[in-house]
């Protein structure tokens, strides 16, 4: 009875300990990095959305928000990866950028990153982000923008997207979803508002599932582009036209046939063959062109008791 007690605590130990990994596992490789479903604060949440001022390319698809700072490199990174995907997909992808909030009174923005902000809420100029995303952080002067430091109105501004970030958080964590970025929102197909703290890369095939969107696009090269079809004389196709034999020109000498010789110019009263005649003038003769007269004999030698001179 005690062998049979002790084998039977054993197997309940290691079916505990078998279902506490299979969970586990579950939960680290597969649940974890699902979406969530917001059931709590959904109009709140879409009215902060709504009045947030988001960046996009455009499209006008459905809408999909993607919350984050500039040097955040899981951001910048979904935004250069999955946004082609998704616009092929139908998806518009709205970016909002915030600054961040001191810390211990050191600041976790720049100056420039600041002004930056300040001035994308204000003008929403897609063109300012590609360029700003597409320098390196610590490269960005922000030139030509206004500062936001010591400027009343576009300080307001950069505290107006850390409180928007601030009460998004708040709303979020009583569905679970805990502060790294970037934080994706959007609806499904269904109306539902859903959110991903989607700092690791494993979640993102959940949310392109969700919304139709493709894995991967295949670059278009030189070899997929279709190749026009020859044309060869005799199937069908319109042939070229052959060269028409057009009149002489009035004035022109005729073109000259294979063999003949180019004529010299004209003697004065001689008239080159082919050229019209002046009006009131007779048409002179062709005058036959002399034979040379014999040369001259040359001189007999003449010799002397020296030299022989000629």
């Amino acid at each position: 009875m005690r062998r049979f007690l002790v084998w039977s605590a054993l197997a309940a130990l290691v079916g505990l300990i078998l279902a506490g990994g299979g969970y586990w596992a579950y939960w680290n490789f597969y649940a974890r990095f699902q979406p969530v479903t917001i059931t709590r604060n959904q109009a709140e949440i879409q009215r902060l959305l709504d009045e947030a001022s988001w960046v996009s390319d455009g499209g006008g698809g459905q809408p999909l928000y993607v919350v984050g700072y500039r040097d955040s490199a899981s951001t910048m990174r979904y935004e250069r990866e999955e946004t082609p995907k998704l616009r092929a997909g139908g998806v518009e992808t709205r970016v909002i950028l915030f600054a961040r909030d001191d810390r211990e009174g050191q600041a976790q923005s720049t100056p420039a990153e600041r002004a930056t902000i300040a001035e994308l809420w204000l003008t929403r100029d897609w063109t300012l982000y590609q360029r700003w995303t597409a320098t390196p952080a610590r490269n960005w002067t922000a030139a030509g923008i206004p500062q936001a430091d010591g400027n009343l109105a576009r300080r307001a501004v950069v505290d107006a997207s850390r409180q928007f970030n601030n009460r998004l958080n708040e709303l979020l964590s009583g569905a679970g979803i805990q502060p790294r970025y970037p934080i994706i929102l959007w609806r499904d197909r269904e109306g539902f508002l859903k959110a991903c703290a989607c700092s690791d890369s494993r979640s993102w095939t959940f949310i392109r599932d969700d919304l139709g969107a493709p894995d991967r696009i295949d670059p278009v090269t030189a070899q997929d582009a279709p190749v026009p079809p020859v044309v060869t004389p005799g199937d069908g196709s319109p042939e070229t036209l052959p060269y028409p034999n057009l009149p002489p020109i009035p004035g022109q000498a005729p073109p000259m046939q294979p063999g003949q010789t180019q004529p010299g110019p004209a003697l004065p009263g001689q008239v080159q063959p082919g050229s019209p005649a002046q009006p009131g003038q007779a048409t002179p003769r062709l005058s036959r062109p002399t034979q040379p007269s014999a040369p001259p004999a040359a001189p007999a030698p003449q010799k002397s008791d020296d030299t022989t001179f000629f």
